[in-house]
């Protein structure tokens, strides 16, 4: 039984922070989403300098950094691009 739960303990530890974190984004049709090259280069514009950009979900995430040079991972609206949930070192 001790076993069992150091295994899941360790395991849980081991996941990285973002299998953990998750975006709660509306959904919205496909049709209306902003297509993902321009919600990248909208978001560039905005200061961000992307590392990865992926599809999560119902939400464009990104990490890489702000304008200020914090590392960020942040969940955007597939619609709107507004911020859903936002990790930015400190």
């Amino acid at each position: 039984m001790k076993t069992s739960f150091a295994l899941t303990a360790l395991l849980a530890a081991a996941l990285p922070l973002s299998a953990l974190a998750s975006a709660d984004c509306p959904a919205h049709p496909k049709s209306e989403w902003i297509k993902d090259v321009d919600a990248r280069a909208k978001l560039e514009d905005l200061g961000y300098k992307i590392r990865k950009f992926k599809v999560e979900g119902q939400c464009y995430e990104i990490y890489g950094w702000n304008k200020d040079g914090k590392k960020v991972e942040i969940y955007f609206d597939t619609k709107t691009l507004e911020i859903v949930k936002a990790y930015i070192e400190k």
